[in-house]
């Protein structure tokens, strides 16, 4: 069905998956900046189950538009699990989706939070609670981005194959 990603892509087989199931899925973005949003849109026809995506750079943009607590914020930072957890079910609310999925973290070329280059939480929400992951990922800032994208999309596929507990 999704024959224009390239064999076995992870977004191709997240897409399958979850129009085989009739669900939808919505991205909350921080250090991937779009860049998650752009590998599932490569995908054609993903607009069947990919309803959209929100790029929240910008500390106030997670607060103000996701939802992220300000109390959150000033206790954990922007780069952890409940920030990450915060996003991925504020973009799941507001887009109406089935799941959502978060990235936050460092992709350098500095360390932020006291947080090394490198340091990434991605999480995924359903209606029935979230996931986080925490990565330590190497390389520059454009391979950090690239491998979030594929953490955040290969976490997806683990719970989409799983026996429905959730």
């Amino acid at each position: 069905m999704w024959s224009g990603q390239p064999e076995g892509s992870v977004a191709a087989r997240v897409l399958d998956a979850l129009a085989a199931r009739g669900e939808t899925l919505a991205t909350a973005e921080s250090l991937t900046g779009g860049l998650l949003a752009a590998r599932i849109t490569d995908v054609p026809g993903a607009s069947g189950s990919f309803v959209g995506g929100v790029v929240s750079y910008a500390t106030r943009v997670k607060v103000a538009v996701l939802g992220v607590p300000d109390e959150l914020v000033a206790q954990h930072g922007v780069v952890s699990e409940q920030c990450a957890i915060a996003m991925a079910h504020g973009v799941r609310d507001r887009l109406q989706a089935t799941w959502g999925l978060a990235t936050t973290g460092v992709a350098g070329p500095d360390p932020q939070e006291g947080r090394a280059v490198g340091t990434v939480w991605v999480a995924l929400a359903d209606r029935a609670g979230a996931t986080a992951r925490l990565l330590d990922l190497p390389g520059d800032r454009a391979a950090i981005r690239q491998s979030t994208c594929d953490a955040v999309l290969g976490l997806l596929e683990e719970h989409l194959q799983a026996p429905k507990s959730r």
